[in-house]
């Protein structure tokens, strides 16, 4: 059977922990002080077994105004809610609260429950239910059922049990593919067993033995033990009440509010990218760069709102914002609700989804921002393809896609082979990337290679180190895959460590020709001692740039030889000089500089650029003030 944990809300004093009481046989008034007020402090716990033997958590929350912190952390991972309205009171302002919050919370099943009906005539009970479907209209409780029930005489008990039951059959199973988390509300220590922790599993399974992180400490456990409900279980999953012994684990190291969750599986950060919702009658417009009171799941932080649209949202109105956290971090997942409350005084005003816990930088005023935006806060199709859109090259694996969405495994899934189906997304070595970057990608390569090969027409491509780095906007390891993936595709032309279009030939034209007949004759004149490239490209055809062009293509075709990145001479020359050089070797073991100068019939100049050349290429090397071959002459 599915695990549902159902929540009491509902103004103080209304009756909502003897309603649990009667329903369960368990007072969730723990402490001292709440049995001696009569009142609810602390959120309380207790088993439903149901008349089709299905069991249910029942989670009681305070109902008092300054307590609504407790409530709060109660009302996490509440798949069904008790509004309970004590029938001789009515509707009350507390109860208004906290249907607001339970709307904000997302949670979408419900029964009304009219406590105290015992203490209200009939015409009275009538007057009550008539203003609480008024107060309801809108709400998720909207066309909810109305139970009269008294806990002090047991009147509509079993009617109520047999509605939970009805509304349990319709409630979605709580989704179990997640990784783990439980957003800790009570932390205890046991002697001879150690520390505990307690809370509503809302992802996940977990199992005995099984890996754990405390969060934000950071700090590496084990489950060493299972309890639902003080019964010792082998195994937890979404939507249950459970107690965590921790392995290794001191109690002062962890505290209301921490999360325990899979390794890896939460993301700690001080900005978020929200949707925010005002409640219809908040009392106050949120201005921008205000400060709120922000809770998710059990923890509390103070927050600064930045709208990415306007300058304040009033009631009933939502906006995308940032939320930064100026002294503290918060642990989250996408898609998270949360609820804010004005900094002071201290009254809920909204709430609303995470959609981006780790956000980049945005413009304000960005149409495209907010439409990004949109496509994250739509439907899961949208939303996987946006966040593949945003990882534009890097290829993001479906695991990651699992990881940072905040969908399950199978509805990731499900939205990558629709995209898949659509035509969209592109898979290239298991990794996803949208169709568009890909195409624009494309484009801009296109213009890039376009670009250099007017401006170095004689160059049989760019190299692939300045392509990547004018290619691509960050550094990636999946850079050359994508290449490879533009090559494969026939955009691309890739040799060795040149890339060009395919299309690309790197003939000389009429002009060019002409001068490089002109330099290699020049190159040829000149013999051993040719002048600098800088003189060469001064006194050459019209262009310098050309001349260089036509140069930069000679040397690569092997017909001018680079001695140095300033003198370039014929290889004809070189090869000369070379076999000049080796051959001093028949009748010597080095060769000083002198000797090969006098040899060569030249300047010292030149001759110490053809033994440095010589040393360059590994032929020779530099030992006292001699040259010695490296390898010995055949």
């Amino acid at each position: 059977m599915k695990h549902i944990v159902i929540g009491t809300a509902g103004h103080v004093d209304h009756g909502k922990t003897c309603l649990t009481k009667a329903l369960t046989g368990v007072d969730t008034d723990r402490l001292k002080e709440e049995q001696k007020r009569g009142i609810t402090i602390e959120i309380g716990f207790a088993q439903l077994t149901l008349p089709n033997g299905q069991r249910a958590s029942i989670v009681d929350v305070p109902g008092h105004e300054r307590l609504i912190h407790n409530m709060l952390m109660g009302a996490t991972g509440i798949d069904v809610v008790l509004l309970v309205i004590a029938a001789d009171e009515g509707f009350m302002p507390q109860t208004r609260e906290h249907l607001d919050i339970l709307s904000l919370l997302d949670v979408k099943n419900g029964i009304i429950v009219l406590t105290k009906c015992d203490l209200a005539d009939p015409e009275w009970m009538e007057a009550v239910e008539e203003d609480i479907r008024d107060q309801v209209q809108g709400s998720f409780l909207e066309n909810a059922p109305i139970v009269h029930v008294s806990s002090y005489t047991g009147e509509g008990i079993e009617e109520l049990k047999a509605k939970i039951v009805e509304l349990l059959a319709e409630s979605p199973a709580r989704a179990t593919d997640r990784p783990f988390r439980l957003p800790v509300d009570r932390v205890f220590s046991i002697k001879g067993f150690g520390t505990v922790v307690t809370g509503t599993s809302v992802d996940g399974t977990l199992t005995t033995g099984d890996a754990l992180m405390v969060y934000p400490e950071m700090l590496e456990t084990k489950a060493r033990e299972l309890q639902n409900h003080d019964t010792k279980v082998e195994s937890v999953e979404a939507g249950m009440r459970v107690a965590i012994n921790l392995a290794g684990i001191d109690k002062k190291d962890i505290s209301r509010g921490c999360i325990i969750a899979e390794p890896g599986s939460m993301f700690q950060t001080d900005k978020i990218t929200v949707e925010l919702q005002l409640t219809p009658d908040s009392p106050y417009r949120v201005k921008n760069y205000s400060f709120l009171h922000f809770y998710t799941g059990t923890q509390e932080a103070v927050c600064k709102v930045r709208f990415l649209d306007r300058n304040s949202l009033k009631p009933g109105e939502k906006a995308y914002a940032q939320l930064v956290f100026k002294n503290e971090s918060i642990v989250a997942r996408n898609l998270d609700r949360f609820i804010v409350r004005f900094f002071s005084p201290m009254t809920t005003v909204g709430g609303g989804v995470i959609l981006d816990v780790q956000p980049r930088r945005v413009k304000l005023n960005s149409p495209m921002e907010i439409e990004r935006l949109d496509r994250l806060h739509s439907t899961p199709v949208n939303r996987i393809y946006q966040m593949i859109e945003d990882a534009g090259c890097s290829l993001i694996k479906e695991a990651e896609l699992v990881s940072a969405s905040g969908l399950s495994a199978k509805a990731v899934h499900a939205a990558i082979q629709e995209l898949q189906q659509m035509g969209v997304t592109v898979r290239i070595q298991g990794g996803f990337a949208a169709r568009k970057v890909l195409d624009e990608l494309e484009e801009k390569a296109s213009i890039i290679l376009k670009k250099h090969h007017e401006a170095q027409s004689l160059m049989e491509g760019m190299s692939l180190s300045e392509f990547r780095g004018k290619l691509f906007t960050v550094s990636a390891k999946t850079n050359d895959v994508v290449l490879n993936y533009l090559k494969d595709k026939g955009k691309l032309r890739i040799v060795g460590s040149s890339v060009s279009l395919p299309s690309f030939q790197a003939d000389y034209s009429p002009e060019q020709a002409s001068l490089q007949a002109e330099l290699e004759a020049h190159y040829l004149k000149c013999g051993f001692e040719p002048p600098l490239n800088t003189d060469v490209a001064e006194s050459f055809g019209k262009d310098p740039k050309l001349t260089r062009q036509v140069m930069a293509r000679m040397t690569r075709d092997g017909i001018l030889v680079a001695l140095n990145p300033n003198v370039t001479c014929h290889a004809s020359a070189c090869k000369q000089a070379l076999d000049t050089f080796l051959g001093m070797f028949a009748d010597a073991d080095a060769v000083a500089i002198g000797d090969y100068r006098t040899k060569m019939g030249i300047s010292r100049k030149f001759a110490q650029y053809f033994l440095d050349y010589f040393d360059s290429q590994k032929i020779s090397k530099l030992t006292g003030d001699k040259r010695v071959l490296l390898k010995p002459l055949k």
